[in-house]
């Protein structure tokens, strides 16, 4: 009789055990499995990599006798820099490589160092490449330029701010966007977004409306484009075929202001150039381009279909 009352005790233990071990797995965030980012990636000199590789494949392509590949996003995994094509191009020149679609560019690391000297004069071919998180383990960014109508960033308000506060600062302080200029309209210029970046750089501006921010500027050509379907075909099809775009005598422009005052102000948007980009903070409908942020740090590309697993705000601070 003993032996049965301890066996019973053992199994009821054990029990209690198991329970309390599944309650502990249910109760795990989500995202406490994945692995730490590596800081060889998210830290400041991934991006003098990012940035040396960039202008490498500019005098790559110039070597060659070709144009630039048409990138909307860059991966950098901190052995290779992978680069991700609107139209499909097999005709990569060395040292990258095409896939067999023809969709995505790949550059060993060590590769694209061996020639660092000779391309370091060329100039930076994606000034508005900004990191926005990490995706399957590689530091990803993407040319906000890449984008023919406005960028809507919703969802999480906290992490809104700690996004949009990470690419501002990544423009301005980084080397991708050392032709950059940013222009905070309206409410969107808070003291949190602007302490101490307006100090590191003169490419930092404030203004009250968007059309102050646009005028007196010579170069613009009335490019902007109005909101668009949210479908994946319409996203591919703005981008398609536009290529890096300059504008001669002036830096690619990045705008961001809350989506109330864009509302009120769109019709001001015939200002925007191809080469610029326009942040909307919030919800705005029939956006082409949505960001959406959510509270566990992940963002959703929208019909971009890259899902971040942790976004640029929530990464280590020296990542910028």
């Amino acid at each position: 009789m003993n032996l049965l009352v301890v066996l019973a005790v053992v199994i009821g233990l054990a029990l209690i055990g198991a329970i309390a071990a599944l309650v502990r797995t249910e109760l795990r965030p989500s995202g406490a499995a994945a692995p730490a980012p590596k800081a060889a990636v998210t830290g400041r000199e991934a991006l003098d990599t990012i940035d040396l590789g960039l202008r490498r494949l500019a005098a790559d392509c110039v070597r060659a006798g070709r144009s630039l590949p048409d990138v909307y996003a860059v991966g950098y995994s901190g052995e290779h820099l992978a680069l991700h094509l609107t139209n499909a191009d097999r005709n990569a020149p060395a040292p990258w490589t095409a896939d067999a679609e023809g969709e995505e560019w790949r550059a060993q690391s060590a590769d694209l160092g061996s020639l660092a000297a000779e391309s370091a004069p060329a100039a930076q071919p994606y000034p508005l490449a900004v990191t926005i998180g990490m995706h399957q383990g590689e530091r990803l960014l993407i040319d906000l330029s890449r984008a023919a109508a406005p960028i809507a960033v919703a969802g999480d308000s906290e992490g809104v701010r700690q996004l949009v506060r990470a690419l501002v600062t990544e423009l301005i302080t980084g080397p991708v966007g050392r032709r950059a200029e940013v222009t905070l309209v309206g409410s969107a210029a808070t003291a949190e977004m602007t302490v101490g970046l307006g100090l590191m750089s003169a490419r930092l501006h404030t203004v009250a409306t968007l059309d102050e921010g646009l005028s007196g500027d010579p170069a613009s050509s009335g490019a902007g484009a109005g909101a668009a379907s949210s479908s994946v075909t319409q996203v591919f099809r703005l981008i398609e075929g536009r290529g890096p775009v300059g504008v001669r005598g002036r830096a690619p422009r990045l705008f961001v202001l809350h989506a109330a005052q864009f509302l009120e102000e769109r019709a001001a948007m015939t200002g925007l150039n191809a080469a610029d980009a326009l942040l909307v903070l919030g919800e705005a409908p029939d956006f082409a381009w949505r960001f959406q942020v959510a509270a566990d740090g992940s963002l959703d590309t929208g019909p971009l279909g890259l899902r971040i697993a942790v976004h640029a705000g929530r990464l280590p601070r020296d990542s910028a």
